[in-house]
């Protein structure tokens, strides 16, 4: 009996040990499985930084590299704006003398060179104005005769000196009529030299000014015109200029002959360059800002625009040197801004940076200190890249 308690208590102790052993044995197996899977998920963790490319992808998505140089960044004074001409270059239209408009056919935009007839008027009162200066011319050749034998006669005590100052007095007074009205008639556009009684007219041309385009039309067929009423605005665009507003605090920095970006209104991406040609002094109480007037630099820009097109300008007043990258080599992530470093053979490791301006398609890197000189990036095809 006492045996078989013995035995018993001896499979009990085994059974005991046995699971003690099993218990510490599956306690180190966790263990190790936990540290394995810990350590898997950290050098998960660590590669998201490193992206490996082949060289078929750097080649097929045409990636290229890089480093950070030196490059011109601008201070720059944001204006807005038109397009202008000069004031010699616009004509308001009108007709000297007030009628009734005969005959018109332009129409806005139409090309009209200087002299051209650009509408015709009518009134009666005309005739009567070429009639006046026809008959003064007439009295004129008489009393112009008459004065010289008074003159003689005078002279020689044959007549009296009330004679000789009578056909003076009429000589005066009739050649002062007829230089007046010979002016009247060149405002009508009549050649006084070729009028005779067989070709006066009611009905006078009113020609251009200048060459241009006939950009406003105010005048209609039939219309009454008072020499105060704009019959038509004729532009000369080869003048064409830049006028930009800028506020007086940006005056001190503009100058003479700066380089001028301007875009239009709906098209931001095109950039046409200018330069400053005229910097006012006055300053626009009301807005408190000054004009500023600049010139084109490429000519054959000026017939893709018309004045009172509105632009946003930038003045770009002082230039200094910082270390940047390409645009495309910086991705934005939740405004950290990021770029790939490459490792050795086809390894990329994304770096955080800090940035400043932009110019001109670079970007300034303020921490450029942190990489070395002979540090390569991936300047194209490196945003997807990044952000993937």
């Amino acid at each position: 009996m006492k045996n078989t308690r013995n035995t018993i208590a001896d499979s009990i102790y085994l059974k005991s040990c046995l699971l003690v052993v099993i218990m510490a044995l599956a306690s180190c197996n966790s263990k190790e499985k936990t540290e394995v899977t810990n350590a898997e998920a950290t050098t998960e963790i660590e590669n998201t930084d490193v992206v490996s490319i082949t060289e078929n992808q750097f080649k097929s998505g045409d990636m290229q590299l890089g480093k950070i140089t030196m490059q011109p960044f601008n201070t720059v004074v944001k204006a807005n704006g038109m397009f202008a001409v000069p004031p010699e270059n616009q004509a308001d239209v009108s007709a000297y003398f007030a009628g009734y408009v005969k005959n018109i056919s332009l129409l806005p935009g139409d090309v009209v060179k200087k002299g051209q007839t650009l509408f015709t008027i009518e009134n009666p009162e005309y005739v009567q104005a070429q009639q006046d200066f026809l008959e003064a011319k007439g009295r004129l050749n008489y009393l112009k005769s008459d004065y010289e034998r008074q003159k003689e006669l005078v002279a020689d005590n044959v007549t009296s000196k009330k004679n000789f100052l009578k056909a003076e007095s009429e000589y005066n007074v009739t050649l002062a009529q007829y230089q007046s009205m010979k002016k009247k008639l060149s405002l009508m556009n009549i050649n006084p030299n070729t009028l005779t009684g067989d070709n006066i007219r009611s009905v006078i041309s009113v020609p251009s000014p200048l060459s241009g385009y006939a950009t406003t039309i105010n005048a209609t067929k039939g219309m009454y015109l008072n020499p105060s009423d704009v019959a038509i605005t004729v532009t000369n665009t080869d003048d064409l200029h830049i006028e930009l507003k800028i506020f007086e605090k940006d005056l001190p920095m503009v100058k003479v002959g700066q380089p001028i970006n301007v875009r239009l209104q709906n098209d931001t991406d095109k950039v046409y360059r200018g330069k400053v040609h005229l910097v006012n002094k006055a300053i626009n109480t009301q807005d408190r800002t000054v004009d500023i007037h600049g010139d084109l630099v490429n000519e054959s820009e000026v017939k893709l625009f018309a004045p009172g097109m509105y632009i946003e300008g930038e003045i770009l007043t002082t230039t200094i040197e910082y270390p940047a990258l390409p645009v495309e080599a910086v991705a934005n992530i939740d405004n950290d801004y990021f770029v790939l470093v490459k490792e050795n053979g086809i390894n990329f490791k994304r770096m955080l940076v800090k940035i400043g301006t932009t110019n001109n398609g670079y970007i300034q890197i303020v921490n450029a200190s942190d990489f070395d000189a002979d540090t390569e990036f991936l300047t194209k095809g490196a945003f997807n890249l990044i952000t993937e």
